[in-house]
Protein backbone atom coordinates (compact mmCIF):
# COMPACT_ATOMS: atom_id res chain seq x y z
CA UNK A 1 0.00 0.00 0.00
CA UNK A 2 2.69 2.33 0.71
CA UNK A 3 4.19 2.21 -2.75
CA UNK A 4 0.64 2.91 -4.33
CA UNK A 5 0.54 5.80 -1.84
CA UNK A 6 3.77 7.40 -3.04
CA UNK A 7 2.62 6.08 -6.99
CA UNK A 8 -0.86 8.40 -6.47
CA UNK A 9 0.61 11.22 -4.63
CA UNK A 10 3.42 12.00 -7.38
CA UNK A 11 0.87 11.21 -10.10
CA UNK A 12 -1.13 14.16 -8.39
CA UNK A 13 1.74 16.28 -7.58
CA UNK A 14 2.52 16.04 -11.86
CA UNK A 15 -1.22 16.75 -12.18
CA UNK A 16 -1.44 19.78 -9.90
CA UNK A 17 2.25 21.21 -11.99
CA UNK A 18 0.19 20.72 -14.99
CA UNK A 19 -2.67 22.76 -13.66
CA UNK A 20 -0.25 25.99 -12.71
CA UNK A 21 -0.12 26.44 -16.74
CA UNK A 22 -3.49 24.68 -18.16
CA UNK A 23 -6.73 26.83 -16.90
CA UNK A 24 -8.99 24.16 -16.74
CA UNK A 25 -6.94 21.57 -14.53
CA UNK A 26 -7.05 22.76 -11.26
CA UNK A 27 -3.77 23.11 -9.22
CA UNK A 28 -4.76 23.05 -5.40
CA UNK A 29 -6.88 20.18 -5.17
CA UNK A 30 -4.52 17.82 -6.87
CA UNK A 31 -1.58 19.17 -4.46
CA UNK A 32 -3.94 18.55 -1.22
CA UNK A 33 -4.48 14.73 -2.60
CA UNK A 34 -0.87 14.55 -3.05
CA UNK A 35 -0.25 15.12 0.40
CA UNK A 36 -3.07 13.03 1.69
CA UNK A 37 -1.57 10.39 -0.36
CA UNK A 38 1.87 11.38 1.03
CA UNK A 39 0.80 11.44 4.28
CA UNK A 40 0.01 7.57 4.10
CA UNK A 41 2.88 6.48 2.08
CA UNK A 42 5.90 8.00 3.14
CA UNK A 43 6.64 10.78 5.37
CA UNK A 44 9.54 11.96 3.60
CA UNK A 45 7.78 12.77 0.55
CA UNK A 46 5.17 14.43 2.49
CA UNK A 47 7.89 16.66 4.46
CA UNK A 48 9.37 17.44 0.98
CA UNK A 49 5.59 18.70 -0.48
CA UNK A 50 5.13 20.76 2.98
CA UNK A 51 8.60 22.23 2.32
CA UNK A 52 8.55 23.28 -1.40
CA UNK A 53 9.08 26.73 -2.29
CA UNK A 54 5.94 26.84 -4.46
CA UNK A 55 3.43 24.05 -3.22
CA UNK A 56 4.19 24.04 0.53
CA UNK A 57 2.47 27.05 1.65
CA UNK A 58 -0.54 26.79 0.03
CA UNK A 59 -0.82 23.08 1.56
CA UNK A 60 0.02 24.74 5.13
CA UNK A 61 -2.49 27.86 4.67
CA UNK A 62 -5.46 24.91 3.46
CA UNK A 63 -4.15 22.86 6.78
CA UNK A 64 -4.09 25.65 8.75
CA UNK A 65 -7.77 26.90 7.92
CA UNK A 66 -6.58 30.02 6.47
CA UNK A 67 -8.28 31.85 3.61
CA UNK A 68 -6.19 32.42 0.32
CA UNK A 69 -4.53 36.29 0.02
CA UNK A 70 -6.64 38.75 -1.91
CA UNK A 71 -3.75 39.67 -4.08
CA UNK A 72 -2.99 35.48 -4.99
CA UNK A 73 -7.25 35.47 -5.43
CA UNK A 74 -7.60 38.61 -7.41
CA UNK A 75 -4.53 37.37 -9.46
CA UNK A 76 -5.80 34.05 -10.30
CA UNK A 77 -9.63 35.43 -11.57
CA UNK A 78 -7.36 37.48 -13.92
CA UNK A 79 -5.41 34.65 -15.21
CA UNK A 80 -8.71 32.53 -15.71
CA UNK A 81 -10.60 35.06 -17.48
CA UNK A 82 -7.47 35.91 -19.73
CA UNK A 83 -6.81 32.41 -20.34
CA UNK A 84 -10.50 31.66 -20.73
CA UNK A 85 -11.40 34.43 -22.94
CA UNK A 86 -8.01 33.46 -25.22
CA UNK A 87 -9.24 30.19 -25.81
CA UNK A 88 -12.69 31.19 -26.83
CA UNK A 89 -11.06 33.66 -29.37
CA UNK A 90 -8.89 30.78 -30.49
CA UNK A 91 -11.80 28.63 -30.65
CA UNK A 92 -14.24 30.71 -32.64
CA UNK A 93 -11.05 31.50 -34.47
CA UNK A 94 -10.10 28.43 -35.83
CA UNK A 95 -12.88 26.64 -36.14
CA UNK A 96 -15.92 29.60 -37.22
CA UNK A 97 -18.59 26.94 -36.83
CA UNK A 98 -18.28 26.83 -33.12
CA UNK A 99 -20.64 25.00 -31.46
CA UNK A 100 -22.63 27.24 -28.95
CA UNK A 101 -22.26 24.82 -26.17
CA UNK A 102 -18.82 25.16 -25.87
CA UNK A 103 -18.26 28.93 -25.17
CA UNK A 104 -20.99 28.35 -22.56
CA UNK A 105 -18.95 25.32 -21.36
CA UNK A 106 -15.67 27.97 -20.97
CA UNK A 107 -18.62 30.48 -19.37
CA UNK A 108 -19.49 27.92 -16.85
CA UNK A 109 -16.28 27.14 -16.17
CA UNK A 110 -15.05 31.08 -15.43
CA UNK A 111 -18.00 31.50 -13.41
CA UNK A 112 -18.12 28.66 -11.85
CA UNK A 113 -14.21 28.91 -10.62
CA UNK A 114 -14.78 32.47 -10.05
CA UNK A 115 -17.69 32.56 -7.54
CA UNK A 116 -15.80 29.96 -5.40
CA UNK A 117 -12.27 31.91 -5.21
CA UNK A 118 -14.30 34.76 -4.63
CA UNK A 119 -16.34 32.71 -1.15
CA UNK A 120 -13.24 31.75 0.37
CA UNK A 121 -12.05 33.61 2.82
CA UNK A 122 -9.45 36.33 2.64
CA UNK A 123 -6.05 35.86 4.37
CA UNK A 124 -5.26 39.23 5.18
CA UNK A 125 -1.67 37.90 6.65
CA UNK A 126 -1.07 36.84 2.90
CA UNK A 127 -1.67 40.88 1.86
CA UNK A 128 1.71 42.01 3.67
Amino acid sequence: MQYLFIGLGSLFVGLGVLGMVLPLLPTTPFLLLAAACYARGSDRFYRWLLSHPWFGDTIRRYRGGHGIPRRVRNRTILILWLTLVLSGLLLHHNAPVVRWWLLCLLLAVGLGVSTYLLRLPVDKTGDQ
